[in-house]
């Protein structure tokens, strides 16, 4: 179409559980020239980018790199190559994404044994130990470092040691929780972990890092089958993203660009530094809010500082809310997933979007509509209780 408008996206406030803002410096590193996928000087981005994510995941994993695809290609990634044929695995389910591997592994061919908490609560390590028990040989135990859903922040530790007594790889989705909250995965025994470029790293969708232990590579080199997906076969993409630089597919040029910027900027700010600013800005958004009388869904003392899900106030139709914000405000924030759809608001403040002008702005907000939708409110409650956090 000659006559198709002009592109002209408006400028919003990103606090949902993701997409986050993107810092100028990452835009400005996407219109960098586009060169080939075997070329020299992308070559060097590659390897940089690698040795970026090993920072980031702590880990000192040779295959760590960035798949060609959203989080939910890492998951699909991890799963598709370390899963044959009747492998059986232990899933944690508490939220929408556990749900989603146990279904892509099911897929996969493995008989899946599902660990269920009802949401907004943890996976008990007791009832891992539990299912693992009732398996013969157990390939895998997966688990949601950060449930988006809900807002829940897992524990890991006894959960990998219980997983490793009984012969199987730790797998661990950190989508909502790389670059945000602490992943340690040399520390904490991980041998697959996956994530996104869009969320705590503050790089636009498109890309997932990806991180596999040495365990984890003779798994696969050791597989009787091909991997189900041609795609995600890491035996094949590990030749590119090695020093081999086999051709498999043609990467996101541009969108390498961006993590690689994205990544830079990370740890430029330092992973410690970075975890407080995300552990303050929750504290205060979480002071916030319930200073409004909204009621988190999360366990107590496993609540993500980045991602608060708390319960929409009775008669407030929560989508007119969200309306609102976007359309008055610029202000992004998410509603519920699942059973919890028309029942919460996600407000993240993830990554670049983790700063004290943007909680202030959302709880100004979020204050005043919902006062003018008829809901008891003390005006200026909610900004106070946050500059107490701040104080």
């Amino acid at each position: 179409m000659a006559n198709a408008p002009e592109l002209n996206p408006a400028q919003r406030t990103l606090l949902g559980p993701g997409p986050s803002n993107i810092h100028p410096r990452v835009m400005r590193a996407m219109i960098a020239p586009v060169v080939g996928h075997l070329d020299p000087d992308f070559a060097a981005v590659m390897e940089e980018v690698k040795q970026l994510l090993r920072a980031l995941f702590q880990t000192a994993n040779d295959l760590t790199f960035p798949v060609s695809g959203t989080g939910s290609a890492g998951m699909e990634a991890a799963i598709a190559n370390l899963i044959e044929e009747g492998d059986e695995a232990v899933i944690g389910v508490n939220g929408v994404f556990g749900g989603r591997a146990a279904d892509c592994a099911e897929r996969m061919g493995a008989r899946v044994h599902r660990v269920e908490s009802p949401w907004g609560r943890i996976i008990e390590p007791a009832d891992i130990a539990t299912a693992l028990k009732k398996t013969k040989r157990p390939k895998m135990v997966l688990i949601v470092h950060a449930e988006t859903s809900t807002g829940i922040w897992q524990p890991v530790e006894e959960i990998s040691r219980l997983a490793h007594e009984h012969g199987a790889m730790l797998v661990l989705d950190t989508v909502t929780s790389l670059g945000c909250i602490p992943v340690e995965i040399d520390k904490w025994r991980v041998d697959v972990a996956y994530s996104c470029t869009q969320k705590g790293i503050s790089a636009p969708p498109g890309l997932a890092p990806i991180t596999f232990s040495q365990a984890a590579r003779d798994a696969i080199r050791a597989r009787k089958q091909k991997c189900h997906s041609w795609y995600f076969d890491i035996s094949m993409i590990e030749q590119y993203w090695g020093r081999e630089r086999v051709y498999h597919h043609t990467a996101p040029i541009t969108m390498t660009y961006a993590l690689y910027e994205g990544l830079r900027l990370v740890l430029e700010e330092g992973l410690p530094a970075r975890f407080e600013r995300h552990r303050l800005n929750g504290a205060a958004i979480s002071a916030g809010l319930a200073a409004l009388g909204l009621e988190p869904v999360a366990q107590e003392g496993h609540r993500l500082p980045q991602l608060a899900v708390v319960k929409t106030p009775a008669g407030i139709d929560e989508a007119a809310v969200r309306r609102e914000l976007l359309l008055k405000y610029n202000l992004e924030i998410a509603g519920g997933l699942g059973p919890f759809r028309g029942q919460v608001w996600r407000i993240g403040t993830l990554g670049e979007s983790s700063r004290r002008q943007h909680v202030a702005a959302l709880l100004g907000a979020l204050e005043s509509i919902i006062a003018s939708m008829g809901v008891e409110v003390r005006r200026g409650a909610a900004l106070a209780a946050a500059d107490k956090v701040y104080a």
